[in-house]
């Protein structure tokens, strides 16, 4: 049988998606995204009070699989880019316009352009161990989840470049104080807490909760021309022989020493 990358659970109106990739740290490919968007675009056809987005295993997202783009030629990799990241574009765009109320259970780390599922949801729930990093200019690819389409607003301008440009990994106490989370639960409680959160807003005069949520988010139109522009400069950085190496020291560092890329 085979496995559901994205599970569901539905309770008293409240609605928990739960990435299910744990044995590759739910890292992003696209049919992981096709089964988030499925069950985003069924939220929006029988919407519940509120959701929860959460993750099985010890992460909840390594972002992009580096494997994945490293696997790929280059033109190959970049029809591949624009597919994955494209898709992930239109899942945050598809959480910023959800008509309930979305919780992120984030109880692990969180890197790359997977910062953008917690990014897009109107509360940020995370444990001791969570941490947010964007690996980037380690890799050598460009920015993309909204790390500049969302980021800045979210934590400033200043402290997002410090986080992107020394590949400063946020931790959970870190997440609170900057404005990127907006709860700390206990170790082992993350969703327990996005479940109380859910039923508390759950109790809320329906109405008032969806007006808020259409003036507080970011407006979509805005936010899907920036991350248009991500998607443009990552598909074209990745293409770049120092994104070869980047890749390639990358997977020798994690997975075992390679070296298959030719220098520019």
């Amino acid at each position: 049988m085979t496995q559901s990358l994205v599970t569901t659970q539905r309770d008293d109106d409240i609605l928990t998606l739960t990435l299910n990739r744990p044995e590759r740290h739910n890292a992003l490919v696209p049919e992981l995204l096709d089964a988030l968007r499925a069950e985003l675009d069924a939220c929006t056809q029988e919407p519940p009070r509120a959701l929860i987005l959460a993750a099985e295993g010890r992460s909840f997202s390594s972002g992009g699989d580096v494997g994945g783009f490293y696997a790929c030629p280059r033109p190959e990799r970049q029809r591949y880019s624009r597919r994955i990241v494209g898709q992930l574009n239109q899942a945050i765009l598809d959480l910023l316009r959800l008509p309930c109320p979305s919780i992120a259970a984030v109880h692990g780390m969180v890197t790359g352009g997977s910062i953008g599922l917690v990014l897009a949801c109107d509360i940020v729930v995370v444990g001791p161990k969570a941490s947010f990093a964007p690996w980037y200019v380690n890799v050598g690819y460009s920015p993309d989840g909204g790390w500049t389409a969302l980021m800045p607003e979210r934590i400033g301008r200043a402290r997002a470049l410090d986080v992107q440009l020394l590949n400063h990994s946020i931790n959970a106490d870190e997440a609170l104080h900057w404005g990127l989370a907006t709860r700390l639960a206990e170790d082992g409680r993350v969703r327990d807490e996005a479940h109380r959160l859910a039923h508390a807003i759950r109790g809320k005069i329906p109405g008032s909760v969806r007006r808020t949520l259409q003036l507080t988010r970011p407006d979509p139109q805005r936010v899907a021309a920036a991350l248009d522009v991500e998607l443009e400069n990552f598909v074209d950085q990745i293409a770049t022989g120092e994104a070869d190496r980047g890749m390639a020291a990358f997977l020798g560092e994690h997975q075992g020493s390679t070296d298959r890329f030719p220098k520019e």
